[in-house]
């Protein structure tokens, strides 16, 4: 009998990755998705649909009850939100009220993966400066402190083993989020904010996914922070997708009191719409950060962490399956 595995955000951009990686390592998957989400990607898998209701505390203690899960990888949450309370409800309050549950219907749960983010520790303003799991957190954006809220939270829940992941900006197949990036690319625009110098980091996606699978079994009740290892200017990522496409561009640079500008407008633009603006002046401060380089060696020694990809192989990988399906 298989091992089961509940992931929830499944039918999202990691969502999907992290069901492959589960079915490879022979677990029985669950797919937590809502009614209104698209799962036509998914319908070739082996895999059973469950549907949560994360502000039920007693519906969750009766689907862990039922389904008796082994293992819960939780991805799910919102990376755009109206307000800070939308953020901190969806990003750790529901993660508080699964993990709880998954206790207190004593189905002996024997581990509880949160997929957090790097943007929980937030970005340093030293160029030299690297992100290590003991760093002083300070979150730039909602969104980042929602995430360090949700670690937090877990951390109360009691007689829970589980190991947190903080990924720093994931790419890959699917992605939706950088695609836009890739896609001004491929029709030969190539815009930067400021040139100011930055240190970036990357993860291929399925190396994410490995990592979620992995700490399954290792890492038990500490946090890592998780990149490809290395460090890249602000122009790598279009320095390899110009080559991943055989493209040339016209480089050009905006400047910040410009983009705040944009981004204050595209704020108020979002609330008269009452939607999530897609750019505001907090993920401006992100965006803009001098370093996001982060240290794995820790999630190296203790979940023998080893990613596959680096920037130029990962895009290559990407902009291969974006050509196939047709979005550029």
């Amino acid at each position: 009998m298989r091992e089961r595995l509940l992931i929830t955000g499944a039918s999202g951009f990691v969502g999907y990755h992290l069901i492959n990686e589960a079915l490879k390592a022979n677990l029985e998957v669950f797919a937590a998705v809502r009614k209104s989400s698209n799962i036509k990607h998914l319908s070739g898998l082996d895999v059973n649909f469950t549907d949560l209701e994360y502000n039920d505390p007693a519906a969750l203690e009766k689907e862990m009850r039922e389904k008796q899960y082994t293992y819960i990888i939780h991805a799910a949450g919102v990376t755009r939100a109206r307000t800070i309370e939308e953020y901190n409800t969806i990003n750790a309050q529901y993660t508080l009220n699964l993990a709880k549950a998954a206790v207190d219907s004593g189905i002996g749960l024997k581990k509880f993966v949160l997929v957090s983010s790097l943007a929980a520790i937030g970005p340093l303003d030293n160029i030299d400066g690297v992100i290590n799991e003991d760093t002083t957190p300070k979150p730039r954006t909602a969104y980042g402190a929602s995430k360090l809220l949700a670690e937090e939270k877990l951390k109360t829940v009691e007689n829970l083993n589980y190991t947190i992941l903080r990924p720093t900006a994931v790419y890959g197949p699917r992605d939706t989020g950088i695609f836009i990036f890739f896609k001004q690319l491929s029709k030969g625009i190539e815009a930067y904010i400021s040139r100011a110098a930055q240190r970036l980091s990357f993860i291929y996606v399925t190396d994410l996914a490995k990592a979620c699978v992995n700490a399954l079994t290792s890492g038990e009740k500490k946090a890592y922070n998780l990149s490809d290892g290395k460090s890249y200017s602000k122009y790598e990522l279009g320095n390899e997708t110009r080559f991943a496409l055989g493209k040339k561009t016209f480089k050009f640079h905006i400047s910040v009191n410009f983009m705040k500008i944009v981004a204050s407008v595209a704020e108020k633009v979002s609330n008269l719409k009452g939607e999530a603006p897609i750019l505001n002046r907090e993920k401006l401060t992100e965006l803009t950060a001098v370093s996001w380089i982060c240290n794995i060696e820790q999630a190296k020694r203790d979940m023998g962490f080893n990613p596959q990809y680096d920037l130029h192989h990962g895009v290559a990988e990407t902009i291969k399956w974006y050509k196939q399906s047709k979005w550029l």
